[in-house]
């Protein structure tokens, strides 16, 4: 298993938090859970393409992708991996979204897609040239050229001041700070706020401190089970701003579809063998 984190050149870092990097071979085939984040995902194959069983929209009929991009969801994607996997994720800032693909990310809300119906021809030539490189560094390197051409920083508006301000307020306290308060802050009513966030992020406010609140603590989970000592579940909670173990694995079956036992049984085995499957993007 190869597992590799990379930070995008400088001028896309406002719309792409990281790149992440992954192969494996040799593995028997098993469900993965493609787990609610507050950033979209873009996956680039290079190998067997993706193959999933069930998307976060139940309307939606499962099928294999050579690309993929999500909007941000509250329901889990199933993923059969396969024996032979590679390719690339990216995790997308909806904000950033705008000046990179041409659209709010409320329009993919819920949803996944094949890439090229949003960047066309470029999705295979992103996947080709990637995949025809050797190196990691080489792979990256591509992305950032790629997605710099199709950057238009000049021709999008800027993110809304006040949803801006919500959203760093949010990510900041990793869906900790009350909505409320945040509406205060901003100079807006708690509706008023939900509208205009919801119609630029594609969940509302509180949707959205939820989704962070649970990808913070699955991540420490995940971390933990690499670590080999799993804290007690009532620690995690209050840890991660849950009032108890209740509430934290009440959530985890609402957002992950299984128990955090469940979750950890089915992920460990892939995360004994490598690096967490993403890079922690919360603040200590």
């Amino acid at each position: 298993m190869e597992s590799v984190s990379w930070r995008p050149a400088p001028p896309l870092r406002a719309m792409v938090a990281y790149y992440h990097g992954y192969r494996q071979a040799g593995y028997p085939p098993a469900q993965h859970r493609g787990l609610p984040s507050p950033y979209l995902t873009l996956i680039i194959t290079f190998d067997d393409p993706l193959l999933v069983t069930a998307h976060p929209d139940p309307r939606q009929h499962g099928g294999h992708y050579r690309t993929l991009i999500g909007g941000l969801h509250t329901r889990p994607a199933l993923i059969t991996r396969t024996e032979r996997e590679a390719g690339i994720q990216l995790a997308l800032n909806p904000l950033g979204v705008p000046a990179l693909l041409g659209l709010p990310a409320s329009e993919l809300a819920g949803i996944d897609l094949d890439a090229a119906e949003v960047f066309g021809p470029t999705a295979e030539e992103i996947r080709e040239r990637v995949g025809a490189a050797t190196t990691w560094p080489q792979r990256f390197a591509v992305l950032d050229e790629v997605l710099l051409r199709l950057t238009d920083q000049d021709g999008c508006p800027d993110p809304v001041p006040e949803v801006y301000q919500a959203w760093r307020r949010l990510i900041s306290t990793a869906g900790t700070a009350r909505v409320g308060r945040i509406a205060q802050e901003v100079g807006w009513s708690d509706r008023h706020l939900a509208n205009r966030f919801r119609s630029a992020v594609g969940l509302s406010p509180k949707e959205t401190a939820r989704v962070m609140r649970f990808d913070r603590a699955r991540r420490r989970l995940q971390r933990q089970a690499v670590a080999g000592h799993v804290a007690p579940l009532a620690e995690l909670a209050a840890a991660t701003g849950y009032y108890d173990q209740a509430h934290l694995a009440r959530e985890f079956r609402e957002l992950a579809g299984c128990s955090p036992s469940r979750w950890l049984a089915e992920e460990f085995g892939k995360v004994q063998a490598g690096a967490p499957a993403e890079p922690e993007p919360w603040p200590a």
